[in-house]
Order: structure tokens, then sequence, then C-alpha cells
């Protein structure tokens, strides 16, 4: 296997990896949990399942259904987007993990909604008694991903103008 085709299929795998974990972790959290059942964990996190038909922070949730299909196409077009960087940048350690980690997590949400119509979400983290928005697997691991495409680019020299 050539060495790009080896690269991109690492990728694949750790883009597979996060698709898996999301998938086993929500599917025991359907599994022990009913709607809006909470286990509290520690001071400042527990375990809950909810369903979020919209975006982060619940945004569209009450928009009347047509946001599934708005969200599953929107995910599935970046997804095609992050394959082709991918294939482009397999050699790239930081920008193709970061890829990775958000194609993932994109695929991991995809399937929630086309099987939910929904996503599921069972983190939830909260400190005096304010609550961040529940979220899952393939949540944080599009936020590293995020987070790690934006350091990739801080660490790029600068073009000279």
């Amino acid at each position: 296997m050539p060495k790009s085709a080896s690269s991109l299929a690492r990728w694949l795998a750790l883009a597979l990896l996060v698709l898996v974990l999301d998938q086993v972790s929500k599917a025991w959290v359907l599994a022990n949990f009913r709607l809006m059942d909470r286990q509290v964990v520690t001071s400042f996190f527990n375990l809950v399942l909810v369903f979020n038909p919209g975006a982060s922070f619940s945004f569209l949730a009450d928009a009347g259904g047509w946001q599934k299909w708005f969200f599953v196409t929107l995910a599935l077009g970046i997804s095609a987007w992050l394959l082709v960087m991918l294939r482009k940048h397999a050699g790239e350690r930081l920008l193709s993990a970061a890829l990775a980690l958000i194609l993932g997590g994109a695929l991991g949400n995809v399937i929630d909604r086309l099987r939910f119509d929904a996503v599921v979400d069972f983190l939830d983290f909260h400190l005096a008694g304010y609550h961040w928005p529940a979220f899952n697997v393939a949540d944080s691991s599009i936020f590293v991903g995020v987070a790690l495409m934006l350091l990739h680019q801080f660490l790029q020299p600068k073009e000279a103008p």
C-alpha cells in the first residue's frame, strides 16, 4: 500500500473509532436510562438521557422537523469535504487528526438523526446550579477536532505578502 494510502487509512480508522465509541456509548445510555433519567457521578457531572432535535445548544430544536434533513444534508456534505481534505492532507498529522475527529463525530450524529430524528446526548456538566447543555462523544470529538484545526492554522508559517 502506498504511503499516502496507508496514511489515509490511519485517519479513516480514527474516524471509525470515534464513530464506534460514540454509538456504543449512546447504545449503553439508551439501554440503561429513560428520557431525563439522571445519574449523579460527581459534584459537577451527571449522566442524563436527552434527545436534541436541533444543533449545538439546541439551535433550531423547535423548528418543526425540517431541521433533521437540513442537519443530515449539511453533515453529509461536510463529511464529503472532510474526506477530500483527508485524502489531500493525509501526510499532515495535526490537520488530519482534526479532520478525522470531526468526520467521526459528524457521522455519529447523522446516525442518531436518521434513527431517532434527534441526537442522543448524555454528558451533563454543571457548576453552581448552571448546567452546560448535555452533549455526547461525537460532539466532544467535533469540538476537539475544531480546536486542533485552529491550532494547526496558528502553527502554520505566515506567507510573505
